[in-house]
């Protein structure tokens, strides 16, 4: 399986960006999805996770109201819609999934064997 994300960029504040992950087919759904970001000098923050029952999702509280994740099972893609944006938003942002048995999805990026190569976002 591999995770490809695409869709980073420059943006003002206050400006909007949607980042697409694209997954190839793998067998069996993965039991979460989501959203990383890093920052140089500090450690993987999880910004958004999505379950696969019910695909219900969390958010961290700085991200709250301002991005959402959703996913499209039958085309293996999950997007990230940042709007509101922020400097302090900058980072290079990566997709994750991972295939452990849960009853919720964590934020911890240790837990998310699969990860993609990440995409830049800068909001000066």
């Amino acid at each position: 399986v591999q995770l490809v994300e695409s869709g980073g960029g420059s943006v003002q504040t206050g400006g909007s960006l949607r980042l697409s992950c694209a997954a190839t087919k793998y067998p069996v759904s993965p039991y979460c999805m989501a959203w990383f970001r890093h920052t140089p000098g500090r450690e993987h923050e999880g910004v958004a996770t999505i379950y696969r029952i019910g695909d219900s999702s969390n958010y961290a509280d700085s991200v709250k109201g301002r991005f959402t994740i959703s996913r499209n099972k039958a085309e293996s893609t999950l997007d990230l819609q940042m709007n509101s944006l922020k400097p302090e938003d900058s980072a290079i942002y990566y997709c994750a999934a991972h295939w452990m048995r849960v009853d919720s999805c964590s934020f911890t990026f240790d837990d998310y064997k699969i990860r993609g190569q990440g995409t830049q976002v800068t909001v000066s």
